[in-house]
């Protein structure tokens, strides 16, 4: 069993994550956190034998982020896993947690879909990560760092290869894009093109804002935001 740790500051946010993580399989719930302060106490004074295998980290805190708490847990080399559920979406924030390597950025609010999409691609990764011994290949070390597709797992409905392709035209454009835009560069419709920004989007892969013209209502453009992976 994957023992967890969630931390959120919201009551009601944190009575939703941990009715999402009863309704998974091989998840156990060990503690629940309000603050930075607590979730650093609990992750690295805990008795020998009883260890946190993952965090569900939100990062705006009213005594620290998530931020910190990442970072002092990276400098303790602390073996525990973490993906950040936040409403924080900027570029920045999304670059440092990537840096100090969380697994999953997983912006909310969010269906229990999405959820479940993202814990259970955990628990594959974790599974594959212990039963991997000697020499890895290629695509198993991919899969150790959790690049299974691309780096994100796909819901269904989307295809790896057109993620790639999406996910390549981004990386290479470098400047914010529209899904129009990005359709016609890649001879998609712009409802289905959309459908894979979105996802990226919420995977932390690409950032959303939006593009103010000379009139009208403004446009929903998307610029690649991860970084040190070997596309800079």
């Amino acid at each position: 069993m994957i023992r967890t740790l969630i931390v959120d500051d919201d009551a009601l946010t944190l009575e939703l994550h941990r009715s999402y993580l009863e309704r998974l399989d091989g998840f156990v719930i060990g503690g629940e956190c309000t603050g930075a302060r607590a979730a650093l106490t609990a992750l690295l004074d805990q008795p020998r034998g009883e260890p946190f295998d993952l965090v569900l980290l939100d990062i705006t805190m009213p005594d620290g982020s998530g931020i910190d708490v990442l970072r002092t847990l990276r400098a303790r080399a602390a073996a525990v896993d973490v993906i950040a559920i936040t409403g924080v979406r900027d570029a920045e924030t999304v670059r440092q947690m990537a840096a100090l390597g969380v697994y999953q950025y997983l912006v909310k609010p969010f269906p229990f879909a999405v959820f479940q999409e993202r814990l259970t691609a955990y628990r594959s990764h974790r599974d594959h990560a212990r039963s991997t011994a000697g020499e890895a290949t290629q695509s198993e070390i991919d899969a150790l760092l959790g690049r299974t597709t691309g780096t994100i797992p796909i819901p269904k409905g989307l295809s790896s290869a057109t993620l790639q392709r999406v996910t390549a035209e981004l990386r290479s454009t470098g400047a914010a894009v529209s899904a129009s835009e990005a359709a016609t560069r890649l001879g998609m419709s712009r409802v289905s093109v959309r459908r894979y920004l979105e996802h990226l989007t919420a995977s932390g892969v690409i950032t959303r804002s939006a593009r103010y013209g000379a009139r009208g209502r403004p446009e929903t453009e998307y610029r690649w935001a991860r970084r040190g992976d070997g596309g800079d």
